[in-house]
């Protein structure tokens, strides 16, 4: 494993191992909440992932995985609207670039997962909790609204008649609601643990078909029937026809060197 260098300050710390990357968020102190420095490199790791990475897992330290926005910079910062909005716009783009970027990106969480802690999960591939995570929006009762993306992200995961409810009345979603409103996938003893072990699976799959699952489905989602049926027809074009990777696994299957698809 290499990792960057790394000291008690860091807001975010790099290692690498083997083809994964591991991201951890480290504001303990402040419960992981998002401050512009750490959003700003978010935005930095993903928009320049090095190239042998596969998958990436992002966790943070301490019991906490997010609390959100860091409340109390905004305000000292006393925010104009305009600044405000630059901020917003911010957040979206370090979350788009995990989402869309081609490379599947499996969230570990635990404790506290809430406002914008959810809304950087939900910009996540995979969600791994474990059982001490819990989800709410309590904007509502802090006077302010979304805006790291959760009326596109978390609305489409648990429906915006549900993410309404949340967020006027703060009610906070234990794990295992949680999972069945989709906001986590898996439920674990050691989220960090199952974490790593998905992204080293994930990162095993074809380059290609990785990159097209994690970029098109949501892309897709946003068209009509009609553009969505011959979008998914372009990209199985385009994944089917990288001969090397998809010859080389399809002859694996053929020949019998591969486990079949079985409960």
């Amino acid at each position: 494993m290499t990792a960057t260098p790394a000291s008690a300050d860091d807001v975010l710390n790099i290692d690498i191992d083997g083809n994964v990357a591991i991201v951890t968020i480290n504001r303990p102190q402040m419960r992981n909440a998002l401050d512009e420095a750490a959003v700003a490199k978010i935005d930095a790791f993903f928009s320049n992932i090095p190239p042998e990475v596969g998958a990436v897992v992002l966790q943070t330290e301490g019991p906490h995985f997010c609390a959100g926005l860091d409340l109390k910079e905004h305000h000292a910062k006393r925010r104009s609207p305009t600044e405000f909005m630059r901020v917003c716009q911010g957040w979206h783009r370090a979350f788009d670039k995990m989402q869309h970027g081609g490379i599947p990106v499996i969230a570990a969480m635990q404790g506290a997962v809430v406002g914008g802690g959810l809304e950087l999960a939900a910009a996540a591939h995979v969600r791994v909790a474990d059982r001490t995570a819990y989800f709410a929006l309590p904007e509502g009762q802090r006077g302010i609204f979304t805006g790291g993306g959760a009326t596109v992200r978390v609305a489409r995961i648990i429906t915006p008649g549900r993410m309404i409810e949340l967020m006027l009345t703060g009610r906070v979603i234990d794990v295992e609601e949680g999972q069945r409103l989709g906001l986590a996938h898996y439920i674990a003893d050691d989220a960090r643990a199952t974490a790593l072990e998905l992204a080293r699976k994930i990162a095993g799959n074809a380059r290609l078909s990785n990159y097209a699952i994690v970029t098109a489905i949501n892309k897709i989602s946003d068209m009509s029937a009609t553009d969505g049926l011959y979008t998914e027809g372009l990209i199985m074009c385009m994944v089917q026809t990288a001969i090397d990777d998809v010859q080389g696994r399809l002859g694996d299957f053929v020949e019998k060197r591969t486990e079949k698809v079985q409960l």
